[in-house]
């Protein structure tokens, strides 16, 4: 579906990701990752064709990203951004028809085969019953999953994703990764998120990609790449990697570093936790 060929992006003078190379299968889900400045925003940019690469390639399909039309792109790729606070008086039904901008010809209005593609997008994302509210009156989940409807209307086969689960509470984040787990599974859309929280990563994702400093430091499944070792290098931390007791995904603990982890009962570390590393029985 996509694949990143040796980019390097920068801002002025500044590289700020050097060399990045890594392959998109269709139907996967990965997830970006990395400590903060590390390049995971100005990457999805690059793939989004908002910040043009210095050097290298992205090919959407085998076809440089950045010589396609602009609606040919939009017909196969959305693109959610982190919801800011929504000035403009528009229902949820408005804001999701926009959705359906790259499929009108000309001056041709919306036909019914675009209000079949809102009503499918706000039944998919569970937000029907918010057709007629305005957005400025939405919660933080809800503008979420409005988003990602007005990414759907424009029925993508590739979706990118900026730090879906920002700022939104345990309850919305599983129900947010949840809703692109089923649109990946159903659906069959490519996924591409930014993720600042390995766990959701190690769960929702099949392969991560995780930056350091502008570059690729490590790729693969997540039990490859959510590797004590490497993650204590790339976060400066110590951790502690765990199969998950339900999941069997690994799972993230960070460790304090002026703390020991021998802390409490024997066998126990911070906050009580079994000091066992991924492998160990549960």
């Amino acid at each position: 579906m996509l694949a990143v060929q040796d980019i390097t992006c920068a801002y002025r003078i500044t590289d700020v990701i050097r060399g990045v190379s890594f392959r998109v299968p269709a139907g996967t889900v990965l997830g970006i990752t990395g400590p903060n400045g590390s390049g995971k925003t100005t990457l999805l940019r690059a793939l989004s064709r908002v910040h043009r690469p210095r050097s290298g390639q992205v090919l959407l399909e085998g076809r440089d990203l950045y010589t396609l039309p602009h609606r040919e792109v939009a017909r196969t790729m959305a693109v959610c951004s982190q919801p800011g606070q929504v000035d403009v008086e528009l229902t949820v039904e408005e804001l999701v028809l926009m959705g359906r901008y790259p499929h009108l010809e000309g001056l041709r209005g919306e036909g019914e085969a675009d209000f079949a593609a809102v009503r499918h997008a706000l039944e998919v994302t569970a937000t029907g019953h918010l057709a007629a509210r305005l957005v400025t009156t939405l919660s933080g989940g809800e503008r979420q999953r409005v988003q990602l409807a007005r990414a759907l209307a424009q029925e993508p086969r590739l979706l990118l994703l900026d730090e879906p689960t920002s700022h939104l509470d345990i309850g919305f984040q599983v129900e947010i990764m949840d809703l692109i787990a089923r649109l990946n599974g159903t659906m069959q859309v490519t996924v591409i998120m930014v993720l600042h929280d390995l766990n959701l990563a190690a769960r929702y994702c099949r392969s991560l990609v995780m930056l350091k400093e502008g570059q690729v430091r490590a790729s693969g499944e997540p039990a490859q790449v959510l590797e004590p070792g490497l993650l204590e290098a790339v976060y400066g931390i110590p951790v502690l990697v765990h199969p998950h007791p339900v999941y069997h995904c690994p799972q993230v603990l960070p460790l304090s570093r002026s703390a020991p982890a021998t802390a409490g009962p024997p066998g126990i570390g911070d906050a009580g936790l079994p000091t066992r590393s991924l492998g160990s029985p549960v």
